[in-house]
């Protein structure tokens, strides 16, 4: 497990200036789903509390609603394409195995030749992943990142497996991080379990298992996952996981103190509410998307933060948690602060 807390001066610290996200316009229903599945509309909505989603049209991948998530943040920021220094793309969905998606997207962006652009893979954690690495990246410097997730689940699943078609969706969630006026960032924390690595997997499709006619007719390039298992690995090691993190690091609760809000990972709308009323966060200071978007991978968190940023004020505390296939979790704490102007309606 790796931890950082800030410990330098204000002048050094990297935070959020600005948000964006994309959906695909194709909304996909829960009947929809669910006929192939052999489920209904109530079986899906008790079970995890979806009731639509969006997948992606055959002319749209990663890098596409990668690049229009980040536009909306770089103007969100008020910040240029010119100005950025670093872009990472968290994906386990890639429009390819190689080049990374990250030099699509800098491609699309007009991003300066000789900037680093690279992709993280912590599969659903990958956004708060690469928050921290790029925080790292940046840190004493004036430099701006772009730091985006994005995945298009959609094409890696099995229409008849009930325990995956119903829960994903497609999209993308960007930040731009750069100097901060107050703390940023200022405490993250990383872990990754080997021993469960795996609960979630696509077989195929890799140097282990490549392509072949075989591994085609054999379905193994379909995403495949246990969950029991996840809700039970949730259930143990996450809630207490963030816990700890917020002891260590969250000043004590008062009745003027900030406020700190919860943006998790979109996993299962029930499992978001049984780990926000374990942990003591109420409702109103949970942010959720997964009733109408399910659960968009490594882009659930910035999605859902892009969402949450109505209801965030100067000041307030910010917990993103992520979590997911590797098994892998990352926390990140931020005081909210973004830079004016904004630029939301």
């Amino acid at each position: 497990m790796t931890s950082r807390a800030a410990a330098s001066s204000a002048k050094d610290a990297v935070g959020v200036l600005g948000t964006g996200s994309c959906l695909p316009g194709n909304v996909v229903t829960n009947e929809e789903v669910g006929a192939p599945a052999g489920v209904t509309n109530e079986w899906i909505v008790q079970r995890t509390g979806i009731r639509e989603r969006r997948w992606a049209k055959p002319d749209e991948v990663t890098s596409s609603l990668a690049s229009t998530a980040a536009r909306s943040a770089l103007a969100d920021a008020a910040v240029c394409a010119e100005d950025i220094s670093l872009i990472i793309v968290a994906t386990s969905t890639p429009d390819s195995p190689q080049p990374p998606t990250a030099t699509a997207v800098a491609l699309e962006l007009g991003v300066p030749a000789g900037t680093p652009c690279f992709d993280m893979n912590a599969v659903c954690s990958g956004f708060v992943f690469a928050l921290a690495t790029a925080e790292r990246m940046l840190h004493g410097t004036t430099g701006h990142a772009l730091v985006i997730g994005a995945d298009v689940y959609s094409r890696t699943l099995r229409p008849t497996d009930r325990r995956t078609v119903v829960l994903f969706g497609d999209g993308a969630g960007a930040v731009v991080l750069g100097p901060a006026r107050g703390r940023g960032v200022f405490a993250t924390r990383l872990a990754t379990f080997p021993d469960k690595r795996d609960l979630i997997r696509v077989p195929a499709g890799g140097s282990r298992i490549p392509a072949s006619p075989e591994s085609l007719a054999e379905g193994l390039h379909y995403f495949t996952m246990d969950g029991r298992a996840v809700r039970a690995f949730v259930e143990s090691r996450i809630g207490p996981m963030i816990r700890d993190f917020l002891d260590e690091h969250r000043p004590p609760a008062s009745g003027t103190g900030p406020r700190t809000h919860l943006v998790p990972h979109q996993a299962n709308g029930r499992m978001i509410d049984a780990l926000a009323a374990g942990l003591g966060f109420p409702p109103a200071l949970t942010h959720s998307t997964v009733r109408e978007y399910g659960n968009t991978g490594a882009a659930s968190v910035p999605l859902t933060l892009d969402h949450a940023t109505a209801s965030l004020t100067p000041g307030d505390l910010v917990l993103l948690a992520g979590f997911g296939g590797g098994m892998a979790a990352g926390l990140a704490l931020l005081e909210w602060e973004p830079s004016p102007p904004r630029h939301r309606a």
